[in-house]
């Protein structure tokens, strides 16, 4: 096949590239390098340009689109401004980019009359908001955003609706109703509405790919907003104390990237496959603390935790991934465990430059109302 991946020179989207080449596909890029993420002198680097057809300009551009889309035979449209916390107030320019840059590649492949025999997307676990709880008298349940009173008082724990007691969190599928509580979690969800009314409109066979919290060498250590795993290793090398939002007790499912590139790989080489939606996950779960001590333990540094009772407004508190739905019909296998990732991680961040912007994060979440601290707190 040929191949175009847009954003292809960002963290997924590289590993994604090597991985297809591998294979024996052509692969073309089409990126902004934005410099957010890829510095303010971002280049293509040679490891991509010796193996991939490289096109630097912004998805937004319906006419660069057509030209990017000649011969291709599938797309893995990546392009996404990422971050939860950002996007609750760079609030259009996280809209530009993932709504309107998915409706100017939808509106190319129709003009140019693409014969694309599959476009995966890249969405998020954000979608689903919360994802899904298990309670002891009223069974599953799907609770939307925790209100700021009890996370005031050091109280983070999601609540039966019902009965008030704690609930415990399960694994989510694809059939969990979305409910977005970040501005970037509302835009990916509107790139699905985009394809999946493309699939059903021209008939281009989609297939949506619900990432969870993606990890591993190649992502940037420069973008405080692009995962926790880049923080807590730019404090770590510093030897300064992590601060974990909610005592670190918030649950998550860490996939690391290799991971991610087999299900973007085997999407991609699907024939007859039918529209739909998967989660790719580990299905593990992990608490943010977890993640913090298998760093410490990978880059040999025992973690000093501090518990201030911080939070984001907004956050969620816990999702991991039903992946059942992928393993059966994409073939999709968890290969990587968190441990192992983050050994991988960590060899390869060594030798890389950090930046620690876990300070600015915070002053800007601060500024805009979107960072609390309990009130009274007495750690986990």
């Amino acid at each position: 096949m040929k191949v175009l991946i847009t954003g292809g020179a960002g963290f997924i989207g590289q590993h994604t590239c090597h991985a297809l080449v591998k294979a024996g596909h052509d692969v073309r890029i089409l990126d902004v390098l934005d410099p957010q993420i890829h510095g303010p002198d971002a280049q293509f680097p040679e490891s991509l340009r010796t193996v991939a057809e490289c096109i630097r300009g912004d998805v937004r551009d319906t006419s660069l689109c057509m030209s990017s889309l000649a011969g291709a035979d599938a797309v893995l449209h990546l392009v996404a401004r990422t971050g939860v916390g950002q996007s609750m107030y760079d609030i259009a320019d996280y809209a530009e980019t993932n709504v309107s840059g998915t409706a100017a590649l939808l509106e190319a492949i129709v003009k140019s009359r693409a014969s694309i025999k599959r476009l995966v997307l890249s969405s998020s676990r954000a979608v689903y908001g919360e994802g899904l709880y298990s309670c002891s008298i009223h069974g599953l349940l799907h609770p939307s955003l925790r209100d700021r009173g009890p996370l005031d008082t050091g109280d983070f724990q999601v609540r039966c609706p019902h009965c008030a007691q704690i609930i415990t969190a399960v694994p989510t599928p694809e059939t969990c109703p979305t409910d977005p509580l970040s501005l970037y979690a509302l835009t990916k969800l509107q790139q699905e509405h985009l394809c999946l009314w493309q699939a059903k409109t021209f008939g281009t066979p989609v297939t949506v790919l619900r990432y969870f919290n993606v990890y591993g060498s190649g992502q940037s250590l420069r973008n405080p907003y692009t995962g926790v795993v880049s923080i807590f290793f730019s404090l770590l090398r510093g030897n300064r104390a992590l601060s974990l939002y909610e005592d670190g007790l918030p649950i998550r499912d860490f996939v690391h990237v290799s991971d991610v590139v087999q299900a973007n790989v085997k999407a991609l080489a699907a024939e007859d496959l039918p529209t739909d939606t998967y989660n790719i996950g580990s299905g593990h779960v992990s608490t943010i603390a977890d993640v913090a001590r298998s760093l410490g333990l990978a880059i040999g540094v025992e973690p000093q935790m501090e518990y201030r009772g911080e939070y984001r407004v907004g956050d969620i508190f816990a999702c991991y991934a039903d992946i059942s739905k992928a393993e059966a019909t994409l073939g999709y296998q968890m290969t990587m465990s968190l441990q192992d990732g983050m050994k991988e991680f960590a060899a390869w961040a060594e030798h890389q430059e950090s930046m620690d912007l876990y300070e600015r994060t915070v002053r800007e979440l601060s500024e805009h109302g979107l960072f609390g601290r309990a009130r009274s707190h007495r750690g986990p």
